[in-house]
């Protein structure tokens, strides 16, 4: 009866995807997901069956849509059959979503690369365990939905225990990630060397309040790269450790040039994204891409053909504008975003508070948003809490007259559109769900 269900779940979503297609409408992400498990509740229990080497699940606060989208090119560029959930919806209804729409009843894939949810992590693998799983990072994020940062290396913790044949990828320069697992096979990748090559991108790194995971007194720091990643210790013996894929980089304004040694040998990437917070993204990638025993000329290839996902640092051309859509969503990641940001653009801040963007915006408050204080042009402000960023810009330090408030999203994306010369360029800087709105309009500037 089980299977019966699989296959009947299978082909519902098929032609629910179609018949939506044929109305002209989104399904979203998730939709269909949601009536696959409610037709077959242990639909993702027989997906195991449908891949031939290994499922890799990418998890933690920031990063985990590109370094997926990283891990995924690295296959695809190499002619292996991937499914893997793009868009970012990492919950179980996305990851459903993703697989249903794939799979077929004689087809096998290569590999799954499954971005997930940290709070969802433990649910997936009560259905369908993982070979490896990437950390990316911990960082303050949605308090209303996640609690502290222990919470949530917590939830991740229980997902490992549950599945005992997994190998792990962590970023050893993150005090909170290197304690996972203990007792388990570990792979560590990090910084020992960060230069930022590019005048337009600061090297500013704001101090967050980083605690020893063993005996919670303040950690300290030989080099601190941005919030609590660099190169730790504590007095109670607790300290970063050696990395297997440790990596040097230059940070130029829109790429940068990793080198990275490792037992298997010295190898040189030119990765083409912004900011030290990609250059983590992709020494992640690519430790996983060498660990799996891909050569460098197979990664760079792959590395060179990668298009960025669903604004994250994605590149559009609007009625002949070149724009920048960076996705923000919690203290350090915007912080991290807010440090590339080119003051010479028109930037346009979509802040809402739906529940995918966490309803406490507190958020805005330890973001860096003074280091817009020196934009040349007005700052648009839209989304369903326009005029809270709009007050958090006046702390910043931005002059009131320099704030434009339009809330409805679409207005104001128009506004600029029709207000700008055809050679200035555009900076979008939106919230999860404000992204999603953005996608759904988006044919109506092209």
């Amino acid at each position: 009866m089980g299977k019966i269900k699989f296959y009947l779940s299978i082909i519902s979503a098929k032609i629910l995807a179609t018949a939506i297609a044929m109305m002209h409408r989104s399904a979203g992400t998730s939709f269909v997901g949601l009536v696959v498990l409610k037709v077959c509740p242990k639909f993702l229990s027989y997906c195991s069956k449908y891949v031939k080497k290994d499922i890799i699940t990418i998890s933690g606060t920031n990063g985990k849509t590109t370094t997926a989208g990283l891990i995924a090119n690295i296959f695809e560029a190499n002619e292996q059959k991937v499914i893997h959930n793009e868009k970012g919806a990492n919950m179980l209804t996305g990851i459903a979503n993703v697989l249903a729409l794939n799979i077929l009843p004689f087809k096998r894939f290569d590999y799954y690369v499954l971005e997930s949810d940290e709070a969802y992590l433990t649910k997936l693998y009560d259905y369908l365990p993982s070979d490896y799983l990437l950390v990316t990072n911990l960082f303050r994020d949605q308090l209303d939905r996640y609690g502290e940062l222990d919470i949530t290396a917590r939830k991740i913790q229980e997902a490992i225990d549950k599945n005992p044949n997994l190998k792990l990828i962590l970023n050893a320069d993150d005090p909170m990630v290197t304690k996972l697992g203990d007792n388990r096979d570990k792979v560590y990748f990090g910084f020992d060397k960060v230069d930022i090559v590019s005048s337009s991108i600061s090297s500013h790194a704001p101090a967050e309040t980083a605690n020893c995971p063993i005996c919670k007194e303040s950690l300290k720091y030989a080099q601190r790269f941005f919030a609590q990643q660099g190169h730790y210790y504590c007095d109670c013996g607790y300290k970063r450790p050696q990395c297997d894929y440790a990596g040097d980089v230059k940070i130029f304004e829109d790429y940068s040039i990793l080198k990275i040694s490792s037992v298997k040998g010295e190898f040189e990437f030119n990765v083409k994204l912004i900011g030290l917070y990609n250059a983590y993204n992709a020494l992640a990638a690519i430790s996983l891409g060498l660990e799996l025993g891909y050569t460098q000329n197979q990664i760079q290839n792959a590395l060179n053909t990668y298009q960025s996902i669903f604004g994250r640092a994605e590149r559009l051309i609007l009625r002949g504008h070149q724009v920048l859509v960076q996705l923000i969503k919690n203290p350090t990641g915007a912080s991290e975003v807010l440090k590339t940001v080119d003051l010479s653009s028109n930037i346009l801040i979509m802040i809402n508070d739906n529940y995918a963007d966490g309803r406490d915006v507190s958020w805005l408050w330890d973001s860096d948003f003074e280091f817009l204080q020196n934009t040349k042009n007005p700052i648009v402000v839209s989304g369903n809490r326009a005029k809270d960023m709009a007050v958090r810009l006046k702390y910043a330090g931005i002059d009131a007259s320099k704030i434009i408030v339009i809330p409805k999203i679409r207005h104001a994306i128009e506004h600029l559109l029709t207000s700008l010369d055809i050679n200035e360029k555009i900076t979008i800087l939106p919230t999860y769900t404000a992204l999603l709105k953005m996608q759904t309009i988006r044919k109506k500037f092209l």
